[in-house]
């Protein structure tokens, strides 16, 4: 199912209604104009380019169950915002929609020479205003940011577009992703749902464990590693 959108909160306001009514859909995924614009381009694999926000929703099981759960999900689609929301007709139309969100990445990075893919991931419940702040950050850092994600689980990807040769925009980039981090972390989320924390976050990780809890990490690696051989020099330097 496809669901589209005028603005990109409806879109995120539609997670969170269909996960506390209890649906589990196996695919809620979430691509904002630009991504959206660039996939087509990419792909050519029928997304409309001119609303905010489009919603990719899939249910499986037993056949009433699907037949339910996506009656359901169309509904509160509607009901908080969706001017559209369309059925693939056959399997094939399926499969073509989902690629979509697969082809998310590379239709992105295909815009400039550097793309600085993120991962942060915030409660459902404030997914709405997550997305809208990652779009006025874009604004006010006067920067390409195309926003895609695993809705279901909260989590998100602003994807950076940008010119490492170009000094200035670059410290834009870094204020930017520091004002989304730091935004995350207000709400109660994470600086990473799934890439993980490497030299690029490392900056946060005290910010969102606390000293406690990195000192304990700390402890953890020195029990495992105690000649200090694996991955030297990097996060518990």
């Amino acid at each position: 199912m496809l669901a589209l959108y005028d603005r990109i909160e409806d879109a995120a306001q539609t997670v969170s209604a269909i996960v506390a009514a209890h649906i589990i859909p196996c695919t809620l995924e979430f691509l904002d104009r630009m991504t959206a614009v660039c996939v087509e381009d990419y792909a050519h694999v029928g997304l409309p380019t001119d609303c905010e926000a489009v919603l990719l929703m899939e249910t499986d099981g037993h056949p009433a169950v699907v037949a339910d759960e996506g009656d359901r999900m169309e509904a509160l689609a509607r009901a908080n915002g969706a001017r559209d929301v369309r059925t693939a007709k056959d399997e094939a139309e399926a499969l073509q929609l989902a690629s979509a969100r697969r082809n998310a990445f590379s239709a992105l990075a295909r815009q400039r020479p550097t793309t600085i893919l993120e991962d942060v991931t915030v409660p459902r419940s404030e997914l709405a205003g997550m997305v809208r702040f990652i779009a006025d950050t874009a604004r006010e850092f006067d920067l390409q940011i195309g926003t895609f994600g695993h809705m279901g689980d909260g989590n998100l990807h602003p994807t950076f577009l940008s010119d490492e040769r170009d000094g200035d925009e670059m410290h834009r980039v870094h204020e930017a992703l520091e004002a989304i981090v730091k935004r995350t972390l207000e709400v109660g989320g994470t600086i990473t749902g799934e890439h993980g924390v490497g030299l690029a976050k490392k900056p946060w990780l005290r910010q969102q464990m606390g000293d406690a809890s990195l000192e304990l990490m700390r402890q953890i690696k020195r029990t495992l590693d105690p000649r200090g051989i694996l991955n030297p020099g990097k996060i518990f330097d």
